[in-house]
This record gives C-alpha cells, structure tokens and sequence, in this order.
C-alpha cells in the first residue's frame, strides 16, 4: 500500500475537475501511455521476431503464426486478472511492477533468439511476452477512473492509442536493424527495449498516483458478467481491436509468405497499417463522444467490409498494391472502432443505470462499478480475436497457399458485427400509442446516454 495516493477523487464535479482534478487526470495518462506503449511493445514482439527467423531457424510459416498466436492468446487472457490488480495495489504502483515485469520476457528472448534453439523454448518466450498484454487492461481500468464521462471517450482513446502504437514502433525498430544490420541481428531489437522498460517504470513510480476510491467490487464483475451488453461489446470488439492487433501480429508474414516479400522488403511495410489505426484510434473516440459510439461503429464495420473485399480481388488477382491499400484501410478503420467501441462501454451501463430508476450520481456510480468491471473481460475476449485471425491465416495458408480464405471469414464476421450493432444500439424501438415517452427520439427519452 505504499507510494502515493490520492483519497478523494470527484471528477464529475466540475468544479473539482477545474480546480485541480483535470491536471492530475492529464499527468497519469501521459505517464500510462509510456508503459502501456512499451508493454505493446513487448507483446508484439513475435511479429518482428518472425523476420529474423530464416531457414536455418528451421520454422515454417506454420510454426511462425503459431509463435505469434501464442502470444496473442496469452495477453488476451491475462487482462482478466489485470482488470482486479489496479483496485488491490493501486494505478501507480501496478504501472510500476508492470512495466518491471516486462524484463523477463526481453530478457529470455534476448538470451535464446539465435539459430540452433528449440522451437519448443521459442513457444515458452512467446508465452512470456504475453504480459505485455495485460498491460492494456490494468491501463484502461485506472484511466477509466480518473476521467468523468464526458472526457472518456477521448481519454480513453489517447491511452489505448498511445499503447496501440507499441506495436509499429517496435516493428520500426525491427526495419531499422534489418536495413542496417542485416537479418543475422534480433538481439539489437531486445537491447533497445531492455533500458526503455526501466525507464518506463522510473517515470510510472515518480509522477502517476494512486486512487483511494477505487475498490475491487466483486459484485460488479459478477454483474458485470451476467449482463448481456458485456458479451455484445466482447463480441463488437473483436472485431475491432482482434482485427487490429490480429493483422499487426501478422501482417509481415503475410507479406513474406503470399508475395515472397524479403524480411527488409515485409518489415518496410509492417509498420504502416499498425501506425496509421494507432493514430486514429483517439480520432474514434472523440467522433463517438459527439455523434455516439454506435453509430461510429456501425459505419467503420461497414468500411471494413468494402475494404476486406477489396483485399480478397487483390489476393485473387495476385496484386500487392492493391492489397496494400485494402489491408491499410482495415487497420484505419479498425482503429477508429477500437475508440467508438470503448466510448460505447461506460454510456451502456450509464443508460442502463437510469433504466433501473438511478438518477446523479447514484447512475453515474453505478456506469462507473459496470464499466470498470466489464472492460477486462471485454478487452480479453477482444484479443482473442487476434488469436482467431491468426489462426485461420495459418490454416488458410496450410490449406490453400493464401490468405484469401481467411478474408472470406473476415468479411462474414464484419457483416455480422453490423447487424448485431444496429439491432441492439441503433434500431428504433416501436411507438406505442397514447404514451408520449415512446414517442420521443431516443436521445430525448429521459435517461438516455448517447451510445
């Protein structure tokens, strides 16, 4: 329980929020944003790593998806566990043993990743990496406390983007050593992270805080579990942020695989797609705090769509240029639903707050004990959609010697995150005659919290 803790935190009171809460809320995202973009960093690090493996690593393409698979799988799964830590030691001081913890994962790797070594210990350090996953979870947890609702939206979009770009970053890092090293040198890429972790967690343990306030609620996740909007957010978001980082974990062998790219050529063009939805990410969340996070939403699955398609053709006609510019627009528009996704989260169980019969506070408290709860699990369920995208790029490969297979499931799991989007959060319920409530627009029903 030690470090520094704030015990009285108000930001939906404006005054508070004016006074002295904005600044303090400011200077721990900043602070967030550098260890969850390191821990994004580390999670992705198998995306890079495949690069370096030439034929005397003895992987196949196969095995290397396998690699990256592992690692998405197990930083989806434990962002469970780091939805609870933050409420238990405190924002600050999990930040700080976090980011400390992504050692062990560099470490190994930087000790094993040569010619020679089993592929069986390759598996263990991809497992490892996973950490870094979780990183995200505990990140938007505390973040999500420290902002009040109207702010959320973008908050929460900066932090997740800032983290997001983790992952081009350290493919960057990964280009620079191919162009100038050559292939023969992964080490450099763990050397450049071991000291950037060290100072994340330094920076993490000086200038961010604890909240007092914030308290593990067991009946909330439980709540938060049997509620069906957990699982239909879960479900939007793999869609959004499982393509994401499922194409970012993958999108280099893609590359090397189907167009016989060169490591330096694939690692040219990594990068990209993964910048670019990082970037945007924000940009999603501050159009959904305007115009609402559904209907952001439902256009980006929508884009998504005519750009899978448009990936499929150019799979199909065997042309590289034209499947660039669909591939890069699904990480755009990937990272632009990532932002209205989450903002959708805590105006859900607001709204449903008012439905219950809360009013002020008390529904705003309520959003609040749901939102937290339900954005570990949903972030989890999310990344196994990375999982999935691997998955079926691997099985796709071994089965037909391409991707298009696995674009073909995409565009149908896209058309079904549509429909559920508008049937659930955008289609008008009927007006019932004689009751003037019923006839009101949605967003002039009272209670309602545009989602």
């Amino acid at each position: 329980m030690g470090g520094r803790w704030i015990d009285v935190w108000e930001p939906e009171d404006e005054a508070f929020w004016r006074e002295k809460g904005e600044r303090i809320a400011k200077r721990n995202l900043a602070f967030s944003v550098l260890s969850e973009h390191i821990g994004f960093s580390v999670w992705s690090l198998w995306s890079v790593m495949v690069l370096f493996m030439g034929p005397e690593y003895g992987v196949d393409a196969a095995g290397k998806f396998f690699l990256i698979g592992t690692a998405t799988f197990v930083g989806a799964l434990i962002r469970i566990p780091y939805t609870f830590v933050v409420a238990r030691f405190g924002g600050r001081n999990w930040t700080v043993f976090s980011a400390l913890l992504l050692l062990l994962p560099t470490g190994f790797a930087y000790a094993v990743m040569e010619p020679g070594t089993s592929y069986s210990t390759f598996v263990l350090v991809a497992v490892l990496t996973g950490v870094g996953g979780g990183n995200f979870a505990s990140s938007m947890t505390n973040i999500n406390a420290f902002f009040p609702l109207r702010k959320k939206g973008w908050a929460l979009g900066l932090n997740a983007g800032g983290g997001n770009i983790g992952v081009p970053v350290v493919q960057l890092v990964g280009l620079l050593v191919i162009g100038t090293a050559g292939a023969l040198h992964p080490r450099i890429v763990l050397g450049v992270y071991l000291p950037l972790i060290i100072v994340a967690a330094v920076c993490s343990a000086l200038f961010m805080d604890n909240l007092t306030p914030v308290k593990n609620d067991t009946g909330a996740f439980r709540e938060a579990v049997r509620a069906r909007h957990t699982w239909i957010m879960a479900f939007l978001y793999i869609g959004t942020f499982g393509s994401f980082i499922g194409y970012s974990f993958a999108f280099g062998l893609v590359l090397q695989t189907q167009f016989g790219r060169t490591p330096l050529q694939a690692a040219s063009l990594t990068f990209i797609g993964p910048l670019l939805g990082s970037l945007i990410r924000p940009f999603g969340g501050s159009l959904a705090d305007r115009h609402g996070g559904a209907r952001i939403t439902l256009a980006t699955f929508a884009a998504m769509s005519a750009a899978t398609g448009i990936v499929i053709w150019a799979s199909v006609i065997e042309s590289l240029a034209v499947f660039l510019v669909g591939f890069i627009a699904l990480f755009v528009l990937s990272g632009l639903g990532n932002g209205s996704t989450f903002k959708m989260i805590p105006a859900i169980f607001l709204a449903q707050g008012h439905r219950k019969g809360l009013a002020g506070e008390t529904a705003e408290a309520y959003g609040r004990r749901l939102s937290g709860a339900s954005m570990g699990l949903i972030g989890a369920i999310g990344g196994l959609g990375g999982l999935g995208i691997n998955l079926a790029f691997r099985q796709s490969f071994q089965t037909v010697g391409s991707g298009t297979g696995a674009f073909v499931a995409f565009l149908a799991f896209y058309a079904a995150c549509m429909a559920v989007t508008w049937a659930v959060y955008l289609r008008r319920p009927p007006v019932v005659p004689d009751t003037a409530e019923s006839a009101e627009e949605p967003e002039t029903r009272p209670g309602y919290a545009k989602v």
